[in-house]
């Protein structure tokens, strides 16, 4: 601090302002003070980023660098943006309330009301959210005579907004990524939807990034008045940025550049979203000048979690070196749970979480427990349930209120009670059969008007007149759900359950979609499915049946009510609880395939993700943390033998507490082995077997082509598209399944 002070010794301002800046360690104070020229500032987890961001901004104005107008700081959530703007206030007083600070689409959406009329908008041009814009495509979709189910809106727009985010317009889709009949039509798609937005004068979200880019490159004089205007721009989560932003904020910085990015690529998880690491990886080329500090003090975790987090971290070959480390106490160890089966797993959390409870005098509200898929929250639900913990499902809604289950629930209970019109009306025309809103209305007024139940007046069509074409639909749907009652006497509950999501479409209809959202909507249902495969296994002979199923998960869907009282026991998906800190986390699920997830043993970049997600997870943890595994799990309503992660393999054995197996395990069903495999001696990790195969050249890769994979086998090519600026294939593997394979980095030979 001294030699700070002798640095502006003849600053006055300077000497007297700086009082707040004495709050931070010596790392932090170099950051926060550092303010000209391009800058990274690498913060590890807990090492207490935010204060340090919220100290940097006010130190630019307190010693007068810049007027707030002239701050552009650009945040990933308005929660962050506000919550740090009110620490600035605090900090220098209310002229700070003039940054600009927000995130990306707020920020750009401002910017874009002074300079729309440029790109023919009006300054009052509305902003399209996923539903209208899925509106506006099926509009589209139907004013073109093409096949809703085959084109799907919803799927239409996420190819859409991946050409947006990647700022690949109409224009140079159709020049550059049409392959095959599919993506030509995607291709006029996107230009219809894109001239209905403009004649609406309309935006949706990825336009306020793609169109600032836009109007920077035909107006320079309005990118050289906006450079001007910002002399200080600061980006947080900057490993999260996706190309489009990189862009912009490149644009923006390049007269004064100064620039202040801030990020931890041991963090960068969103992939998915379009996010690339590389954004944050070569900055430093982008900036020859660029000053890399670098935040490596953990103030959250114990010595045991910072250097388990180490030791896994150190795995990844993409990546900036840090040396994090904490003066924190030593801590437990951390906790290896194996348990013979999933229920077995959650019962081992849920025992381990009423221990501690009563041993540390922790409050529900102390623990996390946290999941790579949403789907694997159902069995812990249940255990806590059972044990009278109060949950709450954040990231999601509560398993059995999510829309996918209710709706095959709703099946179901038709099948049980055809008379619950609740469920009639919820799946009467889902998946869509061709009974439409006005003939729904209609058949519910005359059946009212005789005195009829819905289900009633379905039994009796030919008393109403007026039915059109949709007569014979609602026969057929009234045929079907008479089958399915017949199926719920005579067969158990799974087999009914399994029968009826079959039968009623709802599997083929989240299958046949490629995209994330609906791969786990149909795992979901999955899970329910091996809910019902459970309880049949497990219920007394009289009481397995379908109805009995039904009447004990029924004691599950009334736990949405608002909880005002926080002290619950949080669940969430590993992508949601970045940000988040608790004194105990509990990491279920570590099995190879599950986590990391099969989908990302295609590529090491895929796996160096799946890693990074690990080290978010286990540097949530303050105090205490346990990863559990089970050695077997339903899947698709068959038991899977499991191995453990191999990430557990790479944790440093130093740091873990293996079980004792002084407590007998419990008796296991027939069918499941007694002695599965334990871990392997760290460092082992499983290689793949693609020595010696030299894959093809794959820019021309289209669908329908057949491949060969050298661990798949032969397969044959659904679907090539354009995920932010990567190429990625659906295959379907004669032996293995559907694959999603990053052409960047697949081994494929093309057959044919």
């Amino acid at each position: 601090m001294e030699q700070l002070r002798e640095r502006y010794a003849g600053n006055q301002r300077i000497f007297v302002g700086m009082h707040f800046i004495e709050d931070l360690n010596e790392s932090q104070r170099e950051a926060a003070t550092a303010t000209e020229g391009p800058l990274m500032i690498i913060a590890g987890a807990g090492s207490g980023k935010t204060r340090t961001l919220t100290y940097r901004l006010a130190f630019l104005i307190d010693q007068g660098l810049a007027d707030p107008f002239e701050i552009l700081a650009l945040t990933f959530t308005n929660k962050a943006a506000k919550e740090m703007k009110e620490r600035i206030v605090k900090l220098v007083g209310s002229d700070a309330k003039n940054i600009w600070m927000g995130t990306f689409h707020s920020i750009f959406a401002k910017m874009l009301r002074f300079e729309a009329e440029k790109l023919g908008y009006t300054s009052q041009f509305t902003i399209y959210d996923a539903d209208d814009a899925e509106s506006t495509i099926r509009k589209v979709i139907d004013n073109m005579n093409l096949d809703p189910k085959k084109f799907k809106p919803k799927v239409m727009y996420n190819h859409i907004s991946s050409a947006k985010n990647a700022l690949v317009d109409p224009e140079e889709y159709a020049l550059n990524y049409v392959t095959d009949e599919n993506s030509n039509i995607v291709s006029r798609i996107y230009k219809l939807y894109q001239s209905k937005l403009f004649d609406s004068n309309a935006m949706d979200f990825d336009d306020l990034l793609m169109k600032p880019v836009q109007l920077f490159e035909r107006f320079p004089d309005v990118l050289d008045k906006w450079q001007k205007r910002f002399k200080y721009i600061m980006v947080d989560e900057y490993q999260d940025t996706n190309h489009a932003q990189y862009v912009i904020t490149k644009m923006l910085a390049a007269r004064h550049e100064n620039i202040c990015v801030v990020g931890d690529d041991a963090q960068s998880i969103y992939s998915f979203r379009g996010a690339t690491i590389q954004n944050i990886l070569n900055f430093r080329k982008d900036y020859q000048e660029t000053r890399l500090f670098k935040l490596e003090q953990n103030y959250r975790s114990s010595q045991n979690i910072v250097g388990a987090a180490n030791s896994i971290i150190a795995r990844n070959k993409d990546q900036i070196q840090k040396n994090v480390f904490t003066t924190n106490a030593e801590g437990d160890l951390i906790r290896i749970i194996e348990a013979p089966t999933e229920q077995e797993e959650s019962r081992l959390v849920t025992d381990s979480i009423r221990e501690q409870k009563m041993r540390y005098n922790y409050r529900n509200m102390d623990f996390a427990v946290l999941y790579r898929t949403n789907a694997q929250s159902r069995a812990i639900e249940t255990e806590l349930r059972r044990a009278n913990i109060r949950y709450k499902v954040f990231g999601g809604l509560s398993f059995y209120r999510r829309k996918e289950i209710k709706d095959v629930t709703a099946y179901l209970k038709l099948a049980i009670n055809p008379q619950d019109q609740a469920s009639l009306l919820r799946i009467i025309n889902y998946p869509a059969r061709g009974i439409g809103g006005t003939t729904i209305d209609r058949l519910t007024v005359s059946a009212d008007a005789s005195g009829m139940s819905l289900w009633e007046a379905l039994n009796n069509l030919g008393d109403f007149a007026e039915l059109g074409r949709a007569r014979k639909a609602l026969e057929d749907f009234t045929l079907m759900v008479r089958a399915f009652g017949v199926k719920a006497k005579e067969l158990n509950a799974y087999d009914a359950a399994n029968y009826i999501a079959k039968q009623s479409g709802i599997l083929k209809e989240l299958h046949q979609d490629k995209d994330l959202e609906s791969l786990s909507r149909w795992e979901n249902v999955q899970e329910l499915l091996n809910a019902a495969k459970e309880f049949s296994e497990n219920a007394d002979n009289d009481a397995h049946s379908l109805d009995a199923f039904l009447a004990e998960i029924s004691l599950f869907t009334d736990q949405d009510e608002k909880l005002d009282d926080p002290d619950f026991v949080t669940l969430m998906s590993i992508h949601a609880a970045k940000g988040l800190e608790f004194p105990s986390v509990y990491v279920v699920g570590m099995e190879e395939e599950l986590f990391p997830n099969f989908m990302a043993l295609q590529s090491r970049a895929d796996l160096e993700e799946e890693r990074r997600l690990f080290y978010v997870a286990v540097t949530r943890a303050k105090e205490r943390l346990a990863l559990s595994w089970a050695k077997v799990r339903y899947k698709y309503g068959s038991l899977q033998y499991n191995e453990p992660s191999r990430f557990l393999e790479e944790i440093d054995t130093k740091f873990l507490s293996f079980p004792t197996r002084k407590r007998p395990e419990p008796a296991m069903r027939p069918g499941i082995p007694t002695r599965m495999p334990s871990l392997k001696p760290v460092g082992q990790v499983s290689q793949g077997s693609a020595s010696g195969f030299d894959g093809d050249d794959l820019s021309s890769l289209k669908a329908e082509m057949e491949v060969m994979h050298p661990k798949f086998g032969r397969g044959k090519v659904l679907s090539v598209d354009l995920v932010g600026s990567e190429r990625k294939a659906v295959v379907q593997f004669e032996q293995t399944g559907q694959k999603v394979l990053l052409l960047k980095y697949a081994k494929l030979k093309i057959l044919s």
